[in-house]
């Protein structure tokens, strides 16, 4: 009878993991993960150095868009890339694609370890574990910018960035009569390193002139750093022409300014750069929003329209009941912002075509046709327009060179669904 109530117990056993397994089972997605294509953000890149005299890395992360155009962008060079780029990257690419800033090319300059992050953005001093700096300077001087402006679309402004020990770099190659860069961001600099000497350094180049470059600097809840010297000097200058900002994060501390201190620095480079569909009816007619927008182009920054900046004045027209202004409207677009004709254009088709004004909507588009049928966006809208006049044939293969334009150009995903 023991042996009988064994096996009943065992069955019994086997009977309740057979349903809990089968239970667990039915609880499995019923359809398998399909891997799709790596998202990559950027790509790491090593070259010679006949200054420094090894192999050095370096990051790149390209603007969205960058293939679509002939289109030469603001580079932005950051120090202790291994540390820092990917946070950099990411939000320099965020901020350009709201609009708050133009897209920039970013350029992660790697360190090759502590030791070498150490020499490389210290000037001499007794202690021979400092001492790089000049060197490291020579070497982006002539090799690694000139490389960046061979290989990349790049312009004439060239940004650089440094956190902590990378910005007391930055700070130095300000004070470098031949720096190639024209725009500066120091995080929380190490401004007490020999003997907080950066601050006079600083303060007697003001006395004589020499510094004119747009500054951003920062320093969080931290002590004897230095940073406080250095804004006092910029505060003491005669010279009310310079561009800074010194901003202060007390809630934050050494390692968690970096991202918050850079979200500000980006944007004192471009300030105002992101005007709101209900600003600009704040400011007044179209004429007074161009002319609002042309101030912006002397900044260092400069402006051109981006895609939401566009896609903001063509919802400030329509806001505005100027409609019946927009052949007048695009043609100062033009004398102002030629490199901006086409993706305004392309906007204001879209709401002429969702208003139903689908002859005017076609007019605009093939107003800039040349630029184009290289653009997807415009073939998106033509192909919406040849949708509302019922031809099918010409929307669909207007459509489909849409995304074949998105693809070939390497368009991110979300602008490609949005054309879909």
């Amino acid at each position: 009878m023991k042996t009988l109530a064994y096996i009943i117990s065992l069955l019994i056993t086997l009977l309740i993991s057979l349903i809990i397994n089968s239970q667990a089972m039915a609880q499995k997605p019923q359809f398998p993960l399909q891997q799709l294509n790596s998202i990559i953000s950027a790509t790491e890149y090593t070259h010679p150095s006949h200054i420094l005299q090894q192999q050095r890395r370096f990051m790149v992360s390209l603007p969205e868009r960058y293939f679509a155009s002939d289109r030469r962008y603001p580079t932005l060079f950051v120090i202790d890339a291994d540390f820092q780029f990917q946070h950099v990257s990411a939000v320099t690419k965020h901020l350009a694609r709201m609009g708050k800033i133009p897209p920039m090319i970013v350029i992660g300059i790697a360190n090759q370890g502590n030791d070498d992050y150490l020499y490389t953005t210290t000037w001499a001093t007794k202690d021979k574990a400092f001492g790089g700096a000049a060197d490291f300077h020579n070497y982006l001087v002539t090799e690694l910018v000139p490389l960046i402006d061979q290989e990349f679309k790049s312009n004439s402004q060239r940004a650089l960035a440094g956190y902590s020990l990378g910005g007391l770099f930055t700070l130095y190659s300000m004070m470098q009569q031949d720096s190639p860069f024209n725009a500066y961001l120091a995080m929380s600099p190490s401004a007490w390193f020999d003997d907080y000497s950066v601050a006079s350094k600083i303060e007697s180049l003001l006395q004589q002139n020499k510094l004119s470059a747009p500054l951003f600097f920062s320093v969080a809840r931290e002590e004897d750093m230095g940073v406080d010297k250095v804004a006092a000097a910029f505060e003491a200058s005669a010279d009310k022409s310079l561009q800074w900002q010194f901003k202060s994060y007390p809630t934050e501390n050494h390692f968690t300014t970096a991202l918050p201190a850079l979200y500000d620095g980006l944007q004192f480079l471009a300030p105002n750069y992101a005007t709101d569909g209900t600003d600009m009816l704040e400011i007044g007619d179209y004429k007074a929003v161009i002319k609002h927008f042309q101030t912006l182009q002397k900044q260092w920054a400069g402006f051109q329209f981006e895609w939401l900046q566009a896609y903001q004045f063509a919802k400030y027209i329509f806001w505005s009941k100027q409609v019946d202004k927009v052949d007048e409207i695009l043609k100062a677009i033009s004398t102002s912002f030629p490199e901006s004709l086409t993706i305004v254009s392309i906007e204001v088709a879209k709401g002429l075509l969702k208003k139903g004004d689908n002859l005017h909507a076609k007019t605009v588009l093939e107003n800039v046709r040349i630029e184009g049928e290289s653009n997807p966006n415009w073939h998106k809208q033509l192909s919406l327009y040849y949708k509302a006049e019922g031809d099918e044939k010409q929307a669909l293969q207007q459509f489909e060179t849409a995304l074949e334009l998105a693809e070939k150009y390497q368009l991110d995903g979300w602008e490609v669904w949005e054309l879909k």
